[in-house]
């Protein structure tokens, strides 16, 4: 996005995707794609995701880093302070936002899923580091 827009059209923290998309609750229906991936010394286990809510995750994720870099123009172009630090807020409220997206799909569909497969116990710990981690 130009420096200009970027002045003129603040990220809009409260900016849901456009309508007619589907909600990422949807992610259960349709084409499925799986991943498989451990986390430091734990056993694998697949993510099961549609290709719609992978789409909608990595385009508010392309959207963000297209507002870091007008941020960072902002800076090399010595931009007022006050506007930089409204334009982080806002970056902040759209990784709080995308981040809060990731986690509903993993309450409902891998922490559910093992639930149903009898390892909670393990999928729980494993959520627990990864906010110990995430949370300040």
């Amino acid at each position: 996005m130009a420096t200009s827009e970027l002045s003129a059209q603040p990220l809009d923290p409260l900016r849901e995707d456009k309508p007619g998309d589907r909600s990422h609750r949807d992610h259960g229906q349709g084409d499925q794609d799986h991943e498989e991936h451990s986390h430091e010394g734990e056993a694998i286990h697949v993510h099961v995701h549609s290709d719609e809510s992978l789409r909608r995750i990595v385009n508010r994720l392309s959207r963000i880093e297209g507002h870091i870099r007008g941020i960072k123009t902002m800076v090399q172009e010595s931009r007022p302070c006050p506007d930089v630090l409204v334009q982080i807020a806002a970056v902040r409220g759209a990784i709080d936002r995308v981040s809060r997206v990731i986690l509903d799909e993993h309450l409902t569909e891998c922490v559910a899923r093992a639930a149903k497969e009898g390892n909670i116990e393990a999928e729980i710990e494993e959520l627990k580091t990864a906010l110990d981690r995430f949370l300040p």
